[in-house]
């Protein structure tokens, strides 16, 4: 836990990687659950946040 939270300080590109995959599923998630409009309704927008945040972070050193 130490080294992730280290990597994310230091803007090393596995933490962040992993942080961008967590919002895209995350946005999935939350577009196919049939309970709440409300995270219907910010499901693209997190899924595209976590999709512009990976394409940023692959450019992030090792």
């Amino acid at each position: 836990m130490n080294d992730f939270i280290n990597g994310l300080f230091r803007l090393r590109r596995g933490p962040w990687e992993m942080v961008a995959s967590v919002l895209i599923a995350l946005g999935v998630i939350m577009l196919m659950q049939p309970v709440a409009i409300t995270l219907y309704t910010y499901s693209f927008i997190i899924t595209l946040t976590g999709t512009v945040m990976f394409i940023v972070v692959s450019h992030f050193p090792e």
